[in-house]
């Protein structure tokens, strides 16, 4: 009978489960992922993480509980890093992560919670590959040839990832090698950069649907992972140091990117109520939306109270401002002409 990993589908979920997928997968293994997020993981995580947690890690913790009695193997790494950026690192939750989950949440499985440090040492994630699969008991050649189908796998996945391709399709995409099948939409009249953490604005449930009701309503999105990565390593340039966390840095720098080189016609900071991290780089974002000429900026701040009606109420108006803003200038331009 072969033995299941569990993989709770938040956090880290949207960004690297397929490769984590493909490398369990070719060592025999099934994965099992946690239902999207809904009312019951929330109000699970509530229930089990402690009081003052942001909202992604409450979401965590209802992910695990909902999962850990379906799995023989809780998968939770330790996120450190994944970058080489001096003092780059993942926020402190996420390193004591799989600590907080033990020490909240009775009858837990077994947990892998291998360190990931890819800023450090020569071919870092080949090494932390072999110490998964070690923990598995999988050694050789069959650790190698699961870690190179992990790596095509995840390369596929960003490359859906960069051509617009909303997260769950695309990961739906590339693990079932099934193409993306995109709805229709209106024609586009407005482009709006959707910026935050992945686990917030990949979040169906989360962000309230918000990327597909922004197509309907005729608006282009763009987000951190559509931004090339040679492109958004390079808007590092702009601020005197990095910042000391890796999402944020990410936020940051597709900010610089859309204001000065895709030039979007405003942006979305979707952020967790209560992240220290998040609201210093909110407040970047909306000054260098104002030293560009004063773009259009407006923050969606959620938490487990959130309700859908009071988000597409302030997105709505936002958008009429910004068909009004654009009829007015084109009305200067044409009694100048």
């Amino acid at each position: 009978m072969e033995m299941t990993i569990g993989f709770p589908r938040t956090l880290f979920y949207f960004l690297y489960y397929p490769f984590w997928y493909a490398f369990f997968t070719e060592l025999g293994f099934k994965v099992v992922s946690s239902d999207p997020t809904n009312r019951s993981s929330l109000d699970l995580g509530m229930r089990e993480a402690v009081n003052d947690a942001c909202l992604p890690i409450k979401l965590y913790h209802g992910h695990v509980t909902e999962l850990k009695d379906k799995v023989d193997i809780l998968f939770m790494p330790r996120m450190v890093s994944i970058r080489k950026l001096d003092r780059e690192t993942f926020c402190p939750k996420f390193l004591g992560l799989p600590d907080m989950v033990r020490n909240s949440i009775s009858g837990l499985p077994r947990v892998i919670d291998q360190k990931v440090d890819l800023g450090r040492g020569v071919f870092p994630l080949w090494r932390l590959c072999q110490q998964v699969a070690g923990d598995l008991n999988c050694r050789g050649w069959p650790v190698w040839r699961a870690f190179q189908k992990a790596r095509r796998m995840q390369k596929t996945f960003t490359d859906y990832l960069a051509a617009g391709i909303p997260a769950h399709q695309a990961i739906e995409a590339a693990i079932t090698g099934r193409a993306c099948q995109t709805p229709e939409y209106p024609p586009s009249d407005v482009r709006l950069a959707i910026l935050g953490y992945p686990y917030l604005i990949y979040d169906s449930f989360v962000n309230v649907c918000l990327f597909e009701k922004l197509a309907r309503m005729g608006i282009q999105t763009f987000t951190v992972e559509m931004v090339p990565s040679e492109r958004l390593n390079g808007q590092g340039k702009n601020l005197p140091k990095n910042l000391f966390w890796n999402f944020s840095n990410r936020t940051v720098q597709a900010a610089y990117y859309y204001l000065e080189e895709e030039k979007t016609d405003g942006i979305i900071h979707m952020t967790a109520f209560g992240c220290g991290p998040d609201a210093m780089v909110d407040k970047l974002m909306e000054l260098e939306a104002k030293k560009h000429g004063g773009v259009p900026f407006i923050t969606l701040s959620l938490d487990e109270h959130t309700g859908e009606a009071g988000v597409m109420t302030r997105i709505e108006a936002f958008v009429d401002m910004l068909r009004l803003r654009r009829e007015r200038h084109e009305d200067i331009i044409s009694r100048q002409g």
